[in-house]
């Protein structure tokens, strides 16, 4: 959103795509993948995928004050939500901006698979009240067992 401060605390909905949304992040996709049965992809995740979870998890140890919430690696995107607080131990602390953390993280897990892997930019939502966290998690949730249904489906 023009003008916001994507540094304030808060929570952030963010999706990634792959550069060309080339489906990297899983094993064998295409006509012949069987879709989780629930929102543990993990047995799915090829090394680029493994890469990418590792990238994901690793956030919080690089900035003070920011955890992913909630997360799924799908075959050719990925969805997180981030979480950006502005308080430690009572303390006001100086918070990276959302596109700092998406950029180190596209940046890390590119490093890792020894090429670029990321389209340009991301999509990103502000989480606004309890009811749009609720139903984000939700589509987050459910969003690897609808992989045919989703408009980023490819074979």
């Amino acid at each position: 959103m023009q003008g916001y401060d994507y540094s304030k605390s808060g929570y952030y909905f963010v999706t990634i795509c792959t550069k060309n949304r080339m489906p990297l992040f899983w094993k064998n996709v295409g006509a012949d993948i069987i879709r989780p049965k629930n929102n543990d992809t993990d047995s799915f995740l090829s090394e680029y995928g493994n890469f990418v979870k590792e990238s994901i998890e690793n956030i919080s140890e690089h900035y003070a004050g920011v955890f992913v919430d909630r997360y799924c690696i799908m075959p050719n995107h990925i969805h997180l939500i981030v979480a950006i607080t502005s308080k430690e131990n009572g303390r006001i602390i100086s918070a990276p901006t959302l596109s700092r953390i998406i950029g180190q993280m596209k940046r890390f897990a590119s490093k890792k698979c020894e090429k670029s892997i990321w389209q340009k930019s991301f999509y990103d939502e502000i989480i606004r009240n309890q009811k749009a966290y609720d139903e984000i998690s939700k589509y987050i949730f459910e969003n690897p067992m609808k992989w045919e249904e989703d408009e980023l489906f490819c074979e």
